[in-house]
């Protein structure tokens, strides 16, 4: 029987070391735009004249996985001041149809005001016990919440659940622009700009207390129009209070809604929307490892880890 025959991991590393970095650069912006390891080959074979082999094309998406593993495993050893958290949601294609998994995403406010994307978990559900996991193993890496001033939360009912286990001395924020989305969902298209300039009112207030003098014009104002409007703003009259802790509007601002994370994943669907849908959970890790990167670079901070040529 003829041996088989084996090559050394040196060997293999020399032979990729060999081959010019252009060619896995294009590669991976390959991976990143949604390609599978087959179709790869054959989009690039009329750029460089030549076929790029499964073999090749596998071998350069196991080192982008490897990449994105360490980025999910990595140490938190950085401080922040405000964690912000939120999920959303994207579609991924399997043998049964497209199916629709959130996305769990913290985001850290920095000492220097810049905001980093910190981690992301692609999650079954936005369940208590999802977020847990994704937060239980965010402090175990290091974010263990001593240096965070507040957490920004969506308003999900599985995330606000999860934050005592994870961390129970934090205070917690419930993001202004998702409460002002339920408020005017139950308001009639006309009556929308009246509410939301009293709305703003309240969001805009100096002072705490004057916070709470215009929650209450405002609930005087629409209760009779629109009970479940009111009940909506006063379902949570302290998580929405916390960022009054902050002297300044401006500081508020920056702290009081889950918005920098919705803006990149506004990024993530204006580069996805071509491809549709995800054909499998390593694709998407891939996608989202790359645009979040890339959103993080855009602040001015270097994630670790980033791919680069053998030698």
């Amino acid at each position: 029987m003829p041996r088989t025959r084996r090559f050394a991991p040196t060997a293999v590393l020399r032979a990729f070391a060999r081959r010019p970095e252009p060619v896995d650069r294009m590669i991976l912006a390959c991976f990143v735009l949604g390609l599978s390891t087959r179709k790869v080959g054959a989009a690039l074979l009329p750029i460089l004249g030549r076929p790029i082999s499964p073999t090749t094309v596998s071998t350069v998406a196991r080192q982008l996985d490897a990449v994105v593993a360490a980025f999910h495993a990595r140490p938190l050893r950085r401080r922040y001041r405000v964690l912000k958290l939120d999920g959303v949601v994207m579609a991924r294609r399997t043998g049964a149809g497209a199916i629709r998994r959130p996305v769990l995403v913290a985001l850290g406010l920095r000492p220097d005001g810049k905001k980093e994307v910190i981690d992301f978990r692609l999650a079954q559900s936005e369940s208590a016990a999802e977020w847990e996991r994704f937060l239980g193993d965010l402090s175990r890496r290091g974010l263990t919440g001593e240096d965070l001033e507040m957490i920004c939360v969506d308003g999900s009912a599985g995330l606000i659940a999860a934050l005592p286990t994870a961390y129970p001395a934090v205070p917690a924020q419930r993001c202004w622009e998702h409460k002002i989305r339920n408020v005017l969902d139950k308001v009639r298209k006309a009556d929308q700009p009246a509410v939301k300039a009293d709305f703003h009112a309240v969001m805009n207030a100096r002072t705490q207390p004057q916070a709470r003098t215009a929650a209450r014009r405002f609930a005087e104002r629409w209760r009779n129009h629109y009970p479940k409007a009111v009940r909506c703003l006063r379902d949570d009259p302290d998580t929405l209070l916390t960022c009054w802790r902050y002297n300044s509007l401006a500081e508020r601002r920056k702290v009081r809604t889950t918005n920098a994370i919705e803006r990149r994943f506004r990024e993530v669907r204006r580069r996805t929307r071509p491809m549709g849908v995800f054909s499998d959970r390593t694709a998407m890790d891939r996608i989202l490892f790359a645009i979040f990167n890339h959103e993080n670079r855009n602040q001015g901070l270097s994630t670790p880890l980033l791919l680069t040529q053998t030698s």
